[in-house]
């Protein structure tokens, strides 16, 4: 019997996936336990919809994580801090400031998760920061810090 698995099911396939099973084990386990539906024509078509959907959204993110790379990429965010002497500051400048700065400056909405630094800035000056977007979409920018 073909069924459109509806939950993973170990042994047998992921979510969404057309696959064969025996008619007992699906009549008996899959079905009540509603891991899966009957491969019927109404089912084959919902499934097909909803894969659909789902690469219209993914193409949409990618499409909005392009224009936001483009916006931010090479641009210089200015920070103030407050410092001491030698340039080191009272604390340090972290990603959820940057990311704050960034929906200032930029009116950009940039998750302070997906700012990449390797350490948080603890000097005045200018540091390049990484965004990752979307997987494979990224874009550098600077942070200046600067006294207030």
């Amino acid at each position: 019997m073909k069924v459109i698995l509806q939950a993973d099911v170990k042994g047998h396939g992921k979510k969404g996936q057309l696959v064969e099973v025996s008619d007992g084990y699906a009549r008996n386990f899959l079905l009540p336990k509603k891991l899966a539906v009957e491969a019927n024509t109404t089912n084959l078509n919902l499934m097909k919809s909803q894969e659909q959907a789902k690469l219209f959204k993914i193409e949409t993110e990618k499409k909005e994580a392009k224009a936001v790379a483009e916006k931010l990429k090479g641009k210089t965010i200015k920070i103030a801090a407050k410092g001491g002497e030698q340039g080191k500051l009272f604390g340090s400048v972290t990603s959820k400031e940057i990311s704050e700065e960034i929906k200032k400056q930029l009116s950009l909405d940039v998750d302070k998760k997906k700012i990449v630094l390797n350490d948080d800035i603890k000097q005045f000056g200018t540091v390049e920061v990484e965004a990752k977007i979307y997987p494979e979409i990224s874009a550098k920018f600077f942070v200046l810090v600067h006294s207030d």
